[in-house]
């Protein structure tokens, strides 16, 4: 029954990277288009490959299998496979993150990544009327110069991108290396949210929160370990997009049960649940609904109150949240 209900929940998908949707046969499909020979032999091969024991042997798979991205129908294959799947989640509202550096780093035009990933979001809310907001994320292992390069290659598509992030590998790679470049982009009018607190220490979300100006925590799980912060992020409803199975597959916590979710949504912060690299962490946004509830005993409410936040957290208008919300509310009567 709590299955039914999940399913009925509308959601929205907050931090979910485009690239890391790529499914193992859709990278073989492309593969094949574009005439790049994989190092797996098989799509069964490819997915023996995913036993990470961190962030980084996930993340050297990950780059590797965007090498399959070249043109702009890659990249609109790739998100419209999302949006359809999501659509049968009931996820209404889908906040992207793509990694332009991933790809133009390999000679691949900006326009081709964002043309693509446009033309299929615009679809996506023409015939699946699911609504999106489009995030650029910095690669925080490489230096602040090339963060700045990318911001000003997406100023000529600002019209196109809602806000930038901060994702990659997390540690010794501190919000703080890139302080100016947020400025710059909050300045030009962009939203800004960073990764913090997911392998690096609470420190990173401080550092978020008051160098990088950020409206919203990607992860944020460790911020349990440190009181003065729970206490703000309480206070000043600043959302976390945490996503259980990916803080599984990648060991930050040992099983499901142990996670930390829970903890947080009844210590009043503003939590939502989100699905991070679907194709790689073995589930998407209702999957990870599903295993959640199971493994942490998550009431109706509690569920209920995940999908609410969703949409609290979301870059959506006060009127689009409310209407949400209130469907989400009318389940529980």
């Amino acid at each position: 029954m709590l299955r039914d209900f999940i399913q009925s929940l509308p959601k929205a998908e907050l931090h979910l990277h485009i690239e890391g949707t790529l499914e193992p046969t859709l990278m073989f499909e492309l593969a094949r288009r574009n005439g790049i020979k994989l190092k797996y032999p098989s799509v069964e091969a490819l997915q023996q490959a995913y036993d990470f024991h961190n962030l980084q042997s996930f993340l050297d798979l990950y780059y590797a299998g965007a090498h399959v991205l070249q043109h702009e129908p890659d990249f609109f294959d790739l998100t419209w496979a999302y949006l359809t799947r999501v659509h049968r989640d009931n996820v209404k509202h889908v906040e992207i993150f793509f990694d332009p550096q991933t790809h133009t780093d390999r000679g691949v035009p900006f326009a081709e990544v964002i043309g693509g990933m446009r033309a299929a979001l615009e679809q996506g809310e023409r015939d699946l009327k699911i609504t999106h907001r489009l995030i650029l994320c910095f690669l925080r292992h490489l230096d602040e110069a090339a963060a700045f390069e990318t911001l000003a290659q997406a100023m000529p598509f600002q019209s196109c991108i809602d806000g930038v992030g901060l994702d990659s590998s997390e540690l010794g790679h501190p919000p703080s290396k890139f302080e100016r470049v947020f400025a710059k982009a909050a300045q030009a009018g962009f939203a800004c949210v960073a990764h913090a607190g997911e392998e690096g220490p609470p420190a990173y979300i401080w550092e978020a929160l008051d160098l990088l100006k950020v409206s919203r925590i990607d992860h944020g799980v460790r911020a349990i370990e440190d009181a003065a912060l729970m206490t703000r992020l309480k206070d000043e409803q600043i959302p976390l997009t945490v996503c259980p199975l990916s803080n599984i597959k990648l060991c930050v916590f040992d099983r499901l049960a142990d996670h930390n979710l829970k903890q947080l949504l009844d210590a009043g912060l503003c939590v939502t649940l989100n699905s991070d690299d679907p194709a790689y962490f073995g589930g998407y946004i209702q999957e990870n609904f599903v295993q959640a509830q199971a493994a942490l005993n998550l009431s109706q409410a509690d569920l209920a109150r995940l999908a609410r936040h969703s949409f609290d957290a979301s870059f959506l208008s006060n009127a689009e949240k409310n209407r949400y919300k209130a469907e989400i509310d009318a389940l529980l009567t």
